[in-house]
């Protein structure tokens, strides 16, 4: 397996994670300094001094004491002292709300278009015009301090969303079909590893003492530029993905040149072979759209199952895991919870890197199974923890371990399996349709799990992570009944995995419209 590790590939996945990378710094960039943003909004708006004393039930001017939601066994409302006062401090905290919302929905836009946009110009090239988008993003926040900041900041942020959604959908899709079969997991797995690494990093970087203060707030936020000037560069070195070339283009020699510098001058007749017959058996069928994903009942079963592994990803209860820490963090008493939630991030960053491992030996499946039934366990100690939280001080420190664990058993499976599971599923001609469909229901999911989970916190109280339990449950049952293992398996046994799962017999209408990535070897 190790002989297939080349220089080549190594250079050419770690400039396309740098997009992944991207990706996470991104998400976890506007946390750090959301009191610091908010209070240089108010300057902006020119709120009077009596409007400064409360908003968004938090103190205005401390950056790094207050949490990041309201304290966990409160859900009523800090009652306004005049009823006048409602309009400004509303309008700040609608601000910040479509400042850290927009980013969300440029995902979801953007989502749609990776795959024809991969398809129309090559991998490289379009990862090159996203990455317009990420400098476009970055240089309007970068700049926001000398502006109107809350518009500067909501566009930087909105066109930032449209370039992750693009990348979400190219960066799997790419190092998908540029990596050797018996690797292809590990690899795809490294494309949330860069995400949770950029989530850290921006945690770290985000700190009052070094970007995260009042002088240099817009300077962490048009640092995401740095990763995208770095990517352009590396990717005018970067081989296309062969299998672009070949089958989309019909470019034989150049996707064997391809495929010699990925692979180290090691014999592609193989691999070229399996290309040329799925490229025939691609040309015989019609071009898939993301309807005929769901009408055409060959892809029917593989579609729900992606779906599925996607929302279990989102609904998982992990953003209000990360909601949370800060206030659980508080509650135990520390001084400084912010180094607490770095930690969070450090095992979410850990874990993830220990999945790239495991997953080509243990599985897709299992590990994600495994996480699930994990996470299940966890949500029932954090409930337990909180709702006893008044009678056991204890029960905080017991909180604060479900927190750590529950990111861990995140990160061996359902945090990085569904993004590469999903091109598994399908061949050349329906998976940019297909990963698609999987990116909007993520960045979806995502959105509706941010704009609710505050409702719910606040209705539930510290049973909210038993209703997580619950859908960690029900998703933990659908996966063990319906989602096959994919390691190491070729077409023809996924496709009948599919149809086992499904209860069916019958052999798919059109075989080949699900052939696997191409080299397909059995463990």
């Amino acid at each position: 397996m190790t002989d297939q590790i080349t220089g080549t590939l190594v250079f050419t996945v770690f400039t396309a994670v740098l997009g992944s990378f991207q990706f996470g710094y991104d998400i976890g960039v506007i946390n750090a300094p959301q009191q610091v943003i908010i209070t240089h909004y108010r300057h902006v708006l020119d709120v009077p001094p009596d409007y400064r004393k409360v908003s968004n039930n938090y103190a205005v001017d401390s950056t790094e004491e207050m949490p990041r939601t309201p304290p966990l066994m409160s859900s009523t409302p800090t009652l306004w002292p005049e009823e006048e006062s409602l309009e400004i401090p509303g309008l700040v905290t609608m601000l910040w709300s479509l400042s850290v919302s927009s980013f969300a929905v440029g995902g979801m836009i953007a989502s749609f278009f990776g795959g024809w946009l991969g398809d129309r110009l090559g991998r490289i090239k379009a990862m090159l015009i996203a990455n317009i988008l990420s400098l476009a993003g970055a240089l309007l926040m970068g700049f926001s301090k000398l502006g109107p900041s809350h518009i500067l900041i909501i566009s930087g942020r909105g066109i930032s969303g449209l370039y992750c959604g693009l990348i979400s959908g190219l960066v799997p899709m790419y190092i998908g079909e540029i990596a050797p079969t018996t690797l292809r997991g590990a690899i795809g797995a490294l494309h949330q590893l860069a995400i949770v690494t950029g989530i850290l990093v921006s945690q770290i970087i985000g700190l009052d003492f070094i970007l995260g203060s009042h002088e240099l707030w817009h300077i962490l936020l048009g640092m995401s530029s740095v990763p995208a000037v770095l990517q352009s560069v590396l990717l005018f070195f970067c081989p296309e993905s062969p299998r672009y070339l070949y089958i989309k283009l019909d470019e034989e020699n150049k996707a064997k040149k391809s495929l010699k510098r990925l692979r180290g001058g090691a014999d592609v007749t193989k691999d070229i072979a399996e290309m040329r017959k799925e490229r025939e058996e691609a040309t015989s069928e019609q071009k898939v759209s993301i309807i005929q994903l769901f009408t055409n009942s060959s892809y029917r079963q593989p579609v729900l199952v992606s779906l599925m592994l996607h929302m279990a990803q989102q609904f998982s209860g992990i953003n209000g895991i990360f909601y949370y820490s800060t206030s659980i963090f508080q509650t135990a008493g520390l001084s400084q919870p912010v180094y607490a939630t770095i930690g969070v991030g450090a095992i979410n960053t850990v874990f993830t890197a220990l999945s790239v491992f495991l997953v080509e030996k243990a599985g897709r499946r299992s590990l994600f199974l495994i996480g699930m039934s994990g996470m299940f366990v966890c949500a029932i100690f954090m409930s337990v923890g909180l709702v006893l939280l008044n009678k056991f001080a204890w029960m905080s420190y017991m909180s604060m371990v479900a927190i750590f664990l529950f990111v861990s058993f995140f990160e061996i499976g359902p945090g990085p399996i569904p993004w590469f599971m999903v091109a598994e599923f399908f061949s050349q001609g329906p998976r940019p349709a297909a990963l698609a469909v999987a990116a909007f229901c993520n960045w979806t999911c995502n959105f509706v799990v941010a704009l609710c989970f505050p409702y719910m916190a606040d209705f539930c109280g510290p049973y909210v992570f038993c209703l997580f339990a619950g859908v960690v449950l029900a998703f933990t049952l659908f996966t063990f009944f319906k989602v096959p293992e994919t390691k190491g398996k070729s077409f023809e046994e996924i496709a009948a995995a599919f149809r086992k799962k499904g209860g069916s017999a019958r052999a798919p209408k059109a075989a080949t419209e699900m052939k696997f990535l191409g080299a397909a070897e059995t463990a």
